[in-house]
């Protein structure tokens, strides 16, 4: 399914929207908004025909209904993501909305780019706010590879063990600021790999393979030297009321070393980064790999003057067994919450619960997945204390963040 280039060259101009939808007048209604929006677009009523045409035509966004007969818009999904499929998605029906956000994180589940739900009846408005987004984001963090990639070797740990002994993995940095006001908050530090021939790679294709080694460990000890290094020549003050935070990913590996420790506290004294300006940032299924090791390793990381974030939250079973039990001083709010708050009730109540369970415990809270100033607007009444998405910046090299926020 990869493009020609030609293709590729008419795309940079028009994007191209594909829909399939039972109800003819429907979908010939969002076919001539799309349209009006300059987008090349075209419709089916015909679930097979639709597919066919997903590999023909090879669009940049499909809408597609859930209700239909013979094929269903659930199984059209599942069928996408075994193709792979890696374009923008929007789901739209007149089922009741619990039922379009369960579509839709099954479809995120198994992988799919989910832009948004489109309930009937929707208005122009509606469909305009969803194809912005899908120019926004086209791409998932996670999606590490275009359609057709599958042909390339898979990775393996002697090309990841090249790569460290090569320093192939460079650093980008995402901004966090304050809800209230917008300013400078924290900068994540988010791992990527320069491919000699394959360009840049995204952790989401091999984090994985790396977890069960020992290379985990230097990856780690690499990143850390990289962020910490640049985070001390910024212009920042240490001694402000609200210090500018480094965020840094620490995986379960990582915490089965009986070290870790020690290594962390003299990479900051080598760099002269104080402790209380370095989060650690990790899933409750880190945590919950090894228990008792975890809570040891990240009970002296916060004595030492650390802070530790939940990562993901909400999306695990132990969420709140993990925030009960171990040290956490920051919650991070599940951006699959945030980025369907618009269009779900639900997701808005898990979004205000988990912020007032952060205010509760004494906790500060970040709500990820910010892709509209919908979402700033809808959590700055909450009281949450911090945003980070695309909103606000996507994750930018070390230069262009010194520029943009002027540190």
């Amino acid at each position: 399914m990869q493009r020609s280039s030609q293709h590729s060259s008419q795309q940079s101009d028009t994007q191209r929207l594909l829909i399939v939808d039972d109800d003819e007048l429907v979908g010939r209604t969002l076919e001539l908004i799309a349209k009006r929006e300059g987008y090349e677009a075209r419709v089916t009523c015909d679930p097979d025909r639709f597919l066919d045409l997903v590999g023909e035509w090879q669009p940049d966004i499909v809408a597609i209904d859930l209700v239909m007969p013979g094929m269903d818009g659930v199984q059209v999904l599942a069928e996408l993501a075994k193709r792979e499929f890696r374009q923008c998605v929007i789901i739209t029906s007149g089922v009741g909305h619990r039922v379009l956000d369960a579509a839709g994180r099954s479809a995120r589940e198994h992988g799919l780019h989910i832009a948004g739900i489109l309930p009937k009846p929707f208005t122009r408005d509606d469909v305009r706010a969803l194809l912005n987004r899908c120019g926004v984001d086209d791409k998932t963090e996670t999606v590490a590879e275009p359609v057709g990639a599958s042909a390339e070797p898979a990775i393996d740990i002697e090309m990841l063990r090249d790569a460290l002994a090569n320093r192939q993995f460079f650093l980008e940095y995402q901004p966090k600021v304050h809800c209230a006001d917008g300013s400078l908050a924290g900068l994540e530090a988010l791992v990527r790999w320069r491919h000699p021939e394959r360009g840049v790679i995204y952790p989401g294709s091999f984090i994985e393979v790396l977890e069960d080694t020992e290379l985990m460990g230097e990856l780690t000890s690499q990143v850390m030297d990289m962020a910490l290094a640049w985070f001390s020549g910024l212009n920042i003050s240490r001694d402000s009321e609200r210090p500018v935070m480094l965020s840094l990913n620490i995986s379960a590996r990582c915490l089965e070393d009986e070290v870790l420790v020690e290594r962390i506290a003299r990479r900051c004294r080598r760099h002269k980064v104080d402790p209380g300006q370095v989060i650690f940032e990790l899933t409750e299924t880190s945590a919950m790999r090894h228990p008792v090791r975890s809570l040891e390793l990240l009970t002296r990381l916060r004595v030492m003057g650390f802070q530790l974030s939940i990562d993901d939250f909400g999306t695990g079973f132990s969420s709140m067994l993990q925030l009960v039990r171990l040290p956490f001083s920051e919650i991070k709010v599940d951006k699959s919450f945030v980025m369907s708050g618009e269009q779900s009730e639900e997701s808005r109540k898990v979004v205000r619960s988990i912020v007032e369970l952060g205010k509760s415990l004494g906790l500060r809270t970040t709500a990820e997945g910010i892709e509209s100033q919908w979402a700033l607007d809808f959590l700055r009444p909450l009281g949450c204390d911090f945003c980070q998405g695309y909103f606000i910046s996507r994750p930018v090299d070390g230069d262009t963040i010194r520029e943009r926020w002027n540190i």
